[in-house]
C-alpha cells in the first residue's frame, strides 16, 4: 500500500526546530495522531534514523496550528514534545521557541493574511491556555526571514519576531508559586548519595521550574554542557530533587514527565543578570528555553527567592533581564506593578524563525491511511 502524504513545513523556531502541521491535516483520533507523529519523527530510536527528528530533544518537536473561533484569538497552537528514544508524545508543556514559528507558518500556509509591513496576531497555546501577541515582519505581503536580529543558540542573524506574553503565571501548576512559598527547603533522599536538604524556588511563569544555587550542590554553575551531562552523580541528585519538589508543587509523580525543568543559578559572568544551567529535565540544555528564561527572570524580581543575592538586577519597574546560559544570553523584558513589585505585569522577548523546507512527510500506510 502507498504511504500517506502529510503536508508540512519544516521550521526553525528560536533554538528548536521541527515539522509544523495544520491540525485539520492530522487524524482527529488522538492515539492515531500520536502514532503518526512518532512515525514522522522516527521515534523511538536514539538516532531517529527513519524520520525527521534530529536525535535531540530540541529537534524532536512538532507544531500543530489551527485558526481560532474564540473571540480575540487568531490562531491556536498545540506543541508536542517527542523524545528520540521513547514512544511518548507530550502535549502538556509549552515551548516558547517553537511558538516563534507559529505566525510565519500560518502566513506561509494562508491561514492568516499579512496586515502590512508588520503583522501581529494573537496566539493561544492550547497546552497551557496561554495567550500571547506575536509580531513578524511582512513587507510586501511576504514573511521576512532575513534581518539583523541575533539570538544566542542560532547561527547568524534573522528578522526579529516579538512575543508579548499576556498571562503566563501558573501555566502547568496551580499558580506562579505552586508551593505557596517563594523559597522552600526540600529534603532529598535516594540511592547512590547521602540524604541532603536544599533551598529552592518552585515557580511557574510559563514553565514549571525548580531553581537552586549551583554552589548548594557543590558546583560552580559555569560548567560546560558536556561536563554536566557526564556528571552522573549530580544528575542522580537533581532527579531525586525534581521528584521530591514536584510533589510539593502539586504535580504528583513526574518520573515520566518532562517537567519541572531543573535550573542551577550562579552570579553572572558576562554582564548579564544571572548565570544558568538548565536541565530539560535529564539533559543539560545548550542554552535555555524561552519560557524557562521568562520564569528565571521572574524569580530574579521576587524578594526572598534563591536568586536573591545571586542576580544583578537593574532598577525600575521596567527591567531588561539578561539570563546567561552556556552559549550566550537571553534577554527578557519584564514590567512589574509599581504598587506590588513582586507582581509581573508584562513579559516580552525577541526570537527569530525560518522556513527550512516545504513538502510532505510520508507516513507508513500501516500507521495511518486517510
Amino acid at each position: 500500500m502507498p504511504q500517506t502524504a502529510l503536508p508540512c513545513l519544516l521550521m526553525r523556531g528560536g533554538t528548536s526546530k521541527g515539522p509544523f502541521f495544520r491540525a485539520a491535516d492530522l487524524p482527529a483520533d488522538l492515539p492515531t495522531r500520536d502514532r503518526v507523529l512518532l512515525a514522522v519523527m522516527g521515534s523511538p530510536d536514539k538516532r531517529q534514523i527513519d524520520g525527521l527528528g534530529g536525535a535531540h530533544p530540541l529537534t524532536s518537536k512538532v507544531g500543530i496550528v489551527s485558526t481560532s473561533e474564540r473571540d480575540g484569538v487568531d490562531l491556536e497552537f498545540l506543541f508536542a514534545q517527542l523524545q528520540p528514544d521513547k514512544d511518548t508524545v507530550d502535549t502538556t508543556p509549552n515551548c516558547g521557541n517553537m511558538l516563534a514559528a507559529v505566525v510565519p507558518f500560518a502566513l506561509e500556509t494562508g491561514m492568516v493574511q499579512p496586515q502590512g509591513a508588520t503583522s501581529t496576531f494573537r496566539v493561544l497555546t492550547l497546552n497551557t491556555d496561554m495567550a500571547c501577541d506575536i509580531t513578524v515582519q511582512t513587507p510586501g505581503g511576504q514573511v521576512e526571514y532575513e534581518g539583523d536580529a541575533r539570538i544566542d543558540g542560532a547561527p547568524g542573524t534573522s528578522a526579529p519576531i516579538t512575543i508579548n506574553f499576556l498571562d503566563t503565571a501558573g501555566s502547568v501548576c496551580s499558580g506562579l508559586l505552586p508551593t505557596g512559598q517563594v523559597r522552600d527547603t526540600i529534603p532529598v533522599e535516594g540511592e547512590g548519595f547521602a540524604p541532603f536538604s536544599i533551598d529552592v524556588t518552585c515557580i511557574d511563569n510559563g514553565m514549571p521550574l525548580v531553581i537552586f544555587k549551583a554552589e548548594d550542590l557543590g558546583r560552580t554553575g559555569y560548567e560546560s554542557v558536556a561536563g554536566l551531562n557526564a556528571d552522573s552523580e549530580l544528575k542522580t541528585r537533581i532527579e531525586a530533587l525534581r521528584l521530591a519538589a514536584a510533589r510539593q508543587m502539586g504535580l504528583g509523580d513526574v518520573s515520566g514527565k518532562p517537567y519541572p525543568k531543573m535550573t542551577l543559578v550562579a552570579p553572572p559572568r558576562e554582564g548579564g543578570a544571572i548565570t544558568t544551567r538548565s536541565f530539560i529535565p535529564h539533559v543539560c540544555h545548550d542554552a535555555i528555553g524561552v519560557l524557562a528564561a521568562v520564569t528565571v527572570a521572574t524569580a530574579c524580581v521576587l524578594e526572598g527567592s534563591v536568586c536573591e543575592g545571586v542576580a544583578v538586577m537593574p532598577s525600575g519597574a521596567s527591567k531588561k533581564v539578561s539570563v546567561e546560559h552556556p552559549t550566550g544570553e537571553f534577554s527578557v523584558e519584564l514590567e512589574t506593578d509599581p504598587a506590588d513589585p513582586q507582581k509581573v505585569t508584562k513579559a516580552a522577548l525577541l526570537r527569530t524563525a525560518r522556513l527550512l523546507m516545504r513538502g510532505e512527510a510520508m507516513v507508513p500506510a500501516s500507521v495511518w491511511q486517510r
